[in-house]
């Protein structure tokens, strides 16, 4: 794991083993403790610096992947942390609390299914209540599911992506955004699909499309609030949307090897984007798309 080139460098042709991953299947949404190998979400890697100090922030999809790995980065930086997830999924949420909780940091738990209009409101109101403020907001639960023919898309999976991947971080806004203060941030996950779209993720690609144009939308509607608004666009990265459908099966075991970095993102790499965009490094950064793709356009 730790390859030095120098004090403090590491190579990221080989920080991170370019094996092919043994082939697995997990029914949605997926476990990370249950993955092999199980992807770095910074627990072990990620070291803060206090940048976010006295922050209060709300990430969507927080159990494990992407959202794992950036509410560790968050709250090692000093933000007070709350995150939303699947009750599924609560196994993965207990472990994060747990980890942070070794080290004194509390993290709230708030389950729940974001299709929900009124799920999606709540938990807004209840993360800015037991928080005492809300001034962070990462809108970053998405499902994946990947078909072969377009014919086998049925009305249930649109829906179902539609509702989780835009129509939630929609209403999560709505609510979230009378209560945020000047000097808020929000920060969305999008995806390289977004304009490299493959022919397998024809729904998925196109909700992560319309979060793009919604976070810039939303960026010049709340900037005269003092609110920023950016989204991040990942590539191939190791989570458990890719073995929990959202990967045809043959694709698993060679995830991400076809990037010029010949192996797939950890969500850990994907963290400090956010932390940059949520932090007052960033004031004068909205409206902006930053893709951490592993140089996937190359292609």
């Amino acid at each position: 794991m730790k390859d030095k080139l120098r004090d403090g460098l590491k190579n990221p042709l080989t920080i991170y083993p370019h094996t092919r991953f043994p082939m697995q299947k997990q029914d949605p949404p997926g476990i990370q403790a249950d993955m092999t190998p199980i992807p770095d979400c910074g627990e072990e890697s990620y070291i803060g610096h206090g940048r976010l100090e006295g922050r209060k922030a709300l990430i969507t999809g927080g159990d494990s992947g992407i959202g794992r790995a950036v509410a560790i980065a968050f709250a090692r930086e000093g933000a007070q942390v709350a995150i939303n997830y699947l009750e599924e999924e609560e196994r993965d949420a207990r472990s994060l609390a747990e980890l942070l909780s070794a080290e004194a940091k509390e993290i709230i738990l708030i389950p729940g299914n974001l299709r929900e209009e009124q799920v999606c409101e709540r938990i807004v109101r209840e993360a800015h209540d037991k928080l005492g403020g809300l001034d962070i907001l990462v809108p970053n639960a998405a499902v994946q599911t990947a078909q072969e023919d377009i014919q086998d898309i049925t009305g249930e999976q649109v829906r179902r992506t539609f509702e989780t991947n835009i129509y939630a971080p929609i209403f999560l806004c709505r609510t979230a955004v009378p209560l945020l203060p000047a000097g808020s941030s929000i920060i969305f996950t999008g995806s390289a699909e977004y304009y490299t779209p493959n022919r397998f993720l024809l729904d998925y690609a196109a909700s992560k499309s319309a979060v793009v144009a919604f976070s810039i939308g939303l960026a010049k509607q709340v900037i005269d609030k003092g609110i920023r608004v950016n989204t991040v666009c990942p590539g191939p990265v190791w989570t458990p949307l890719e073995v929990s459908g959202g990967n045809p099966d043959e694709w698993i075991p060679k995830h991400g090897i076809d990037t010029p970095f010949k192996r797939p993102g950890q969500p850990v790499e994907m963290a400090g984007v956010y932390v940059f965009l949520a932090s007052n490094e960033a004031t004068y950064v909205s409206g902006e798309i930053y893709g951490v793709t592993g140089l996937l356009s190359a292609h």
